[in-house]
């Protein structure tokens, strides 16, 4: 029978992406990429590297593997689909506008139809975005439009991923100066309520215990629908649907922008979070589901990328860093101090001097952030980035200096916070186990306030446990034994 692989770049939506087009395939095998049928590669392009990345990947896969069609979809597929197009190897270049469709096209090129074209006839490849240079180039569906970018019936259950994301927005009108996102991803877009409730009901039907709400901008969830008389109409409003409509059992939240982090997200911290015990009474005398604990994970993603006010004027963010330390602050309040607080921060944006990375390094310091996601500016062709970049620079040398000074201070960040809860009992999700971690009688598990654990003895995954942490090791990685 035909088999497939998928190979995932980038963010935690471009996964639920890739994972969705999974869902539509599992009727037959997926196997390794060198010994499939059809390769499928859910691309990235949110840097020069990611890009990079994916063309090796095509490269080395068309190499040992001259059999396979290669499908290639996502960001760079959607930024300069007639470049990939032209890569030997390549059968079919879908778009994150026609994302909908990659199930269908993937499947009947495993299933040996002659082209893409011959399944879904609705669909017309977008001629003039193949390149002039490359006749033969396999066919491109892409325009920019975006009206096929959801992949809304997928399959949804714990499986592969324990902890899978639910995509519930696309797209991202924020237009900062050195994002790609907008012309890769479209305008905001959200998934209806109905169809949000309707998927995490059919994940808790499935056994699933924890779900990651995910997006390319999240806190904008609904922000472009019409609003329905008593229907969730804000994601702070869908959140509390979710906790007081199905009995999920953790929710996650992942990458909100500060602004978006607003008084009634906020106050579901406190009302949902881990600061209250199971069952506990509430004022009334009468026991609340509200109140259950840890059901809305004490966990924050807040991007930063930069904590100079005159760098984030030029990147176009809609903060400054006094509004994020507020931000910050409310967050603690509600949550309590087992927060973990994460961020994205960027290195080298163009014209950054050296007092003002300082300011970076200094306001980063002030904040009991729990990890951060560091990267390095990357021109991406479209933006004004670009332009900006070009006109001022900031040297290779200095930007690696500074990224060497981001991940010291990012490594002792996390091990004070990681440090906290030596001693502490924590509510804790088992995962899948690798055999490395198998031979070693352990189980890799999360905290409910993100922290990754080496749990001792074996265990199933996708159970949730309570687990004393024991130790904090030299490579930052917890380790717990399970609780009472």
């Amino acid at each position: 029978m035909a088999g497939f692989h998928i190979e995932h770049f980038g963010c935690r939506a471009a996964r639920a992406d890739g994972e969705a087009i999974a869902g539509h395939l599992r009727a037959f095998a997926e196997r390794q990429p060198f010994a499939v049928d059809v390769v499928v590669v859910n691309t990235c392009s949110v840097t020069a590297e990611a890009d990079r990345a994916a063309r090796a990947f095509i490269r080395r896969t068309h190499r040992r593997n001259p059999a396979a069609r290669i499908v290639v979809t996502g960001c760079y597929a959607q930024r300069a689909p007639g470049e990939l197009a032209a890569m030997p190897g390549v059968a079919a270049v879908v778009g994150n506008s026609h994302k909908a469709f990659a199930p269908e096209i993937v499947f009947g090129l495993a299933q040996g139809a002659s082209g893409p074209s011959t399944l879904a006839p609705t669909i017309v490849p977008v001629a003039a975005l193949l390149t002039a240079s490359a006749p033969q180039a396999a066919p491109i569906w892409a325009d920019d439009r975006f009206a096929h970018s959801f992949l809304e019936e997928a399959q949804f259950a714990p499986g592969v991923q324990t902890r899978p994301n639910l995509k519930i927005q696309e797209g991202c009108g924020n237009r900062c100066t050195f994002c790609v996102i907008p012309q890769t991803r479209g305008p905001s877009r959200s998934l209806p309520h109905a169809v949000v409730l309707r998927r995490v009901e059919e994940f808790v039907a499935a056994g699933g215990k924890e779900l990651v709400l995910s997006g390319i901008n999240l806190g904008r969830w609904g922000r472009d629908s019409k609003p329905e008389p008593g229907a969730p109409a804000s994601l702070a409003e869908l959140v509390r649907a979710i906790l007081t409509r199905t009995a999920l059992p953790r929710l996650r939240l992942s990458s909100i922008e500060p602004m978006d982090w607003n008084d009634e997200l906020i106050g579901l911290l406190r009302e949902f979070g881990g600061r209250h015990q199971a069952g506990s009474t509430s004022a009334g005398g009468s026991k609340s589901r509200g109140q259950s604990s840890g059901r809305l994970a004490r966990h924050a993603h807040l991007p930063l990328q930069s904590g100079s006010d005159a760098v984030l004027r030029r990147m176009h963010r809609r903060y400054r860093p006094w509004h994020y330390a507020e931000k910050v602050s409310a967050l603690l309040r509600a949550a309590g101090p087992d927060l973990t607080l994460g961020a994205d921060v960027m290195a080298g944006f163009p014209g950054e001097t050296d007092r003002e990375f300082e300011e970076t390094l200094s306001f980063v310091r002030t904040l009991p952030f729990g990890y951060l996601h560091l990267f390095p500016f990357s021109p991406r062709p479209g933006t004004p980035g670009w332009a900006l970049h070009a006109a001022s620079p900031v040297p290779p040398a200095a930007v690696e200096e500074r990224m060497a000074a981001l991940r010291s201070l990012a490594a002792e960040k996390t091990r004070v916070h990681r440090s906290r809860f030596i001693g502490r009992q924590l509510a804790a999700i088992t995962l899948h186990t690798p055999p490395s971690l198998a031979s070693q009688g352990t189980t890799p598990a999360l905290s409910e306030n993100f922290l990754p654990i080496n749990l001792g003895g074996q265990f199933a995954s996708n159970r949730l446990l309570q687990v004393r942490i024991t130790a904090l090791g030299f490579d930052g990685q917890l380790t717990a034994v399970e609780g009472d």
